[in-house]
């Protein structure tokens, strides 16, 4: 079959065959003059889309909504949510537009969103728009969180333009075209929590397309209920292993399938601080590292009680008391590959404890000083305050090591394909948008791309993007403003 080109495309969201009030039906605002900043090749092959851009004529007008796909029917959904604690009442995709579903030759389904595509009737008095800086940070991060085995919505290109757009200062609009098997929120259930009818509508159709097991369930809901804590513990439990941290985890920003959704003030950790608060924006600390876990249970808590009219109290509970088992068991795997452990034993956690006491105390730079534990580099010593404790804990480590017949090149190749070497640290990142913004170069947004999406692979190429970070990456603040 060969590759086809968005004009071949023919676009019909299964979303959008639901009752109309689940949607409005919006036309994305034209951008003038766009051009293109990046084109996701990789994932575009595994689409069965034309692989290089030179392929599809006019593609910078595609990826911002000037052009649309043969028959595409684009819709802006309607949610609602709780954020920072407190219940917002009705939201919605207020700058997100769903320009159409693709069905892959192999039977997969993507639907295809414009993120920053203009206004929508969601848009609460927004403009609807994204800017340069954070459009960027999706694009890479998406692809980045990819390449690390985490669930997420991908990202298959980005256009930009001159037009102007106000957020603290004045900055320059831009679009990402974003691709997941379904963008629904648990934002889309708290919406219906008072509308039996339509809430067991959304239920039904999440079950048909996303869920199907959970039909032959003796009750279907309760079913679908246990699968999302489960796939939302192993999603959190693979950031804490990477020290990602989402910085805006509101119920409206959870995805039903389990995917790390809307990429906004995230950060990657670079001195581990259990505390560390990626979004300036986040006074009190609410989605800080530590509490992220904490966070998913009670974005979950808000999903049972929105789906209670559907089941009975007491099976919601019991599927809510499974979470924390989830969470533990597969972090506790994750930490056993990046320790380089054939086993986990209960006593694991106190060489965890004490390890993670030594790192906060130090700030020791998490992705590097995991990814050359295999080594056992003598010279990590000198990333931590306490160095004679720190010797000690290797000394433990190492011992319980020696308990396991594991031959050392083996043991060192299987942390290597655990601990990455690469991760999109703040820095990088701000580093590219400075190139596209100041000097229209997108170069480093490619050049990350393409090593990012094989972090655990030696890339000599790519070598100084695993360098520890200058020192005024400590001074790069991000929040809620995108």
């Amino acid at each position: 079959m060969l590759p086809l080109t968005f004009d071949q495309l023919s676009l019909s969201p299964r979303f959008g065959r639901l009752p109309s009030h689940f949607y409005s039906r919006i036309q994305p605002t034209p951008l003038p003059a766009p051009y293109l900043i990046a084109w996701n090749q990789p994932l575009a092959s595994e689409m069965g889309l034309a692989m290089d851009a030179s392929q599809h004529p006019n593609l910078a007008d595609y990826l911002c909504g000037n052009r649309l796909p043969t028959n595409s029917e684009p819709i802006a959904s309607v949610y609602s949510g709780h954020q920072f604690g407190v219940n917002a009442g009705q939201l919605g995709d207020g700058r997100a537009i769903l320009i159409g579903e693709f069905q892959t030759a192999n039977g997969d389904f993507w639907e295809m969103q414009l993120k920053g595509a203009g206004p929508t009737p969601y848009s609460r008095r927004a403009d609807g728009r994204a800017v340069l800086r954070s459009s960027i940070r999706e694009y890479l991060c998406s692809e980045a969180m990819q390449g690390l085995g985490i669930p997420t919505t991908r990202a298959l290109g980005m256009a930009g333009s001159a037009q102007g757009v106000w957020r603290e200062s004045l900055e320059t609009a831009a679009v990402v075209l974003r691709a997941a098997p379904s963008f629904v929120r648990f934002g889309h259930f708290e919406h219906y929590r008072n509308d039996i009818d339509s809430l067991q509508i959304l239920a039904d159709w999440v079950i048909e397309h996303h869920y199907p097991s959970a039909s032959q369930a003796s009750n279907p809901y309760v079913s679908l209920l246990e699968q999302v804590i489960e796939r939302t513990a192993v999603m959190i439990a693979k950031w804490q292993a990477v020290g990602f941290c989402h910085g805006v985890m509101n119920s409206d920003n959870m995805s039903i399938l389990g995917l790390t959704l809307d990429y906004g003030p995230f950060g990657f950790m670079d001195g581990f601080d259990a505390g560390h608060i990626c979004n300036h924006s986040d006074d009190t600390g609410r989605y800080s590292y530590q509490n992220q876990p904490e966070m998913g249970l009670w974005n979950l808590q808000c999903l049972a009680q929105a789906l209670l009219p559907l089941m009975d109290r007491a099976a919601a509970l019991n599927a809510l008391q499974q979470y924390q088992s989830h969470f533990e068991t597969h972090f506790a795997d994750l930490l056993r590959q990046k320790l380089g452990l054939l086993t986990w034993q209960e006593s694991d956690w106190g060489l965890i404890t004490q390890l993670f006491a030594l790192m906060h105390a130090a700030h020791t730079d998490w992705t590097f000083f995991w990814r050359n534990l295999a080594n056992m580099d003598s010279s990590l010593r000198n990333h931590f305050l306490d160095r004679s404790a720190y010797d000690i804990w290797l000394a433990d480590y190492q011992l319980r090591l020696s308990s396991e017949a594991r031959k050392p090149d083996e043991r060192i190749a299987a942390m290597n394909q655990t601990n990455p070497k690469y991760v999109l640290r703040n820095y990088l990142a701000e580093i590219a948008i400075q190139k596209a913004r100041d000097a229209g170069d997108f170069s480093e947004i490619n050049h990350l791309q393409h090593c990012l999406m094989q972090p655990f692979a030696e890339q000599t190429e790519f070598e100084h993007y695993a360098a520890l970070p200058p020192a005024w990456a400590a001074q790069i603040g991000v929040s809620c403003s995108s």
